[in-house]
């Protein structure tokens, strides 16, 4: 099946019509463009104009046939049950430290596995009313995962959680935080402003699975593998979605990504313009309104300098771009 149609089986179009560009869309003169055409969200320069667009699409590493690896649905009853007008994980639990991080995937296509292993750090700490924080390491997810795809070069979100509970992940943090068991080993690039970063290439190699821990960490490597009770998926109904969130914490989702999105600077995104860049999984923090239009509140993986320090808010209710088609999430064991 190809993106495409993987698209239209996802019901992932957006409102507008997307316009095939013929201007590089990090260009000052598209993000002008996406700032006369709407008002609901502000477009500004994340990325460098030299940035290669191999890198960038690289970047969206959800697998077209990522639908297929979705656990069994979970249904929540919902008598009774009160939604709030807004809610932010970050404020409800606010002794949990994951929930308020901002990660970085690199050169990689392995936002599959950063929103799962956020989403699961965040529910072990809610689950254990604080006592337990566990980051869970992206690194020997990417890397060991053989079922969830193909690493660097895209997977499937669900399937990350089936891995969770059968194999079990064991710990690690950012590159270079010397957090846990296997710290992520790509390091991040210099995508959004001049800095010391090395440069962007898009051709970062996935990880090796090497069971071992890094030297100074103090748990053998098997023993530090934690596992999951129960994955599942979630319905694209908003209120169950909600419920999970209020319930067992953060969830990942995945959608469709077109160029405008790379220009995100603050308010509630709607696509306006630019070409299809491809599927992407993001961890969902909450839900809110602003200015009359209701939103879902995204903690990306493109570092904290993209974005609203990054994170981004993107409609809710319509399914744009597909957000609410692919939640998926789990409980820890």
């Amino acid at each position: 099946m190809n993106k495409l149609l993987h698209v239209t089986v996802l019901t992932v179009l957006c409102t507008a019509v997307s316009v095939v560009l013929t201007v590089n869309p990090l260009t000052k003169e598209f993000i002008q463009s996406i700032n006369e055409a709407q008002s609901t969200w502000k477009a500004g320069r994340n990325f460098d104009e030299n940035v290669p667009m191999s890198y960038i699409k690289r970047l969206m590493g959800v697998h077209p046939h990522s639908k297929y690896h979705m656990p069994s649905v979970k249904i929540h009853n919902l008598d009774a049950v009160k939604i709030p007008e807004s809610f932010d994980a970050r404020q409800q639990w606010p002794h949990c430290p994951t929930i308020q991080e901002i990660r970085d995937q690199g050169s990689c296509g392995s936002c599959w596995a950063f929103g799962a292993v956020e989403s699961m750090s965040d529910r072990v700490c809610i689950h254990s009313s604080g006592e337990v924080n566990f980051r869970f390491s992206a690194d020997d997810l990417v890397s060991c995962c053989y079922t969830c795809g193909a690493g660097c070069n895209g997977g499937f979100p669900g399937a990350a959680w089936h891995y969770w509970v059968k194999k079990g992940i064991v710990s690690g943090g950012s590159y270079g935080s010397n957090q846990g068991c296997r710290p992520y080993e790509i390091a991040p690039c210099e995508h959004h402003v001049n800095g010391t970063r090395p440069p962007c290439t898009g051709d970062d190699k996935t990880p090796n699975c090497k069971q071992v821990c890094e030297k100074g960490y103090n748990v053998p490597y098997n023993k530090d593998r934690h596992f999951g009770k129960q994955a599942y998926s979630v319905s694209n109904n908003v209120q169950q979605i909600q419920k999970e969130i209020m319930t067992n914490g953060p969830v990942e989702g995945a959608f469709t990504v077109y160029a405008d999105l790379l220009t995100y600077k603050s308010g509630v995104y709607q696509h306006v313009k630019g070409q299809m860049l491809g599927a992407h999984a993001i961890r969902i923090l909450g839900w809110g309104v602003e200015n009359n239009t209701p939103y879902w509140l995204i903690a990306n993986s493109w570092n904290s300098d993209w974005g609203d320090h990054g994170l981004f808010k993107i409609l809710r209710g319509q399914d744009h771009c597909g957000i609410e088609s692919e939640i998926v999430a789990g409980l820890p064991a």
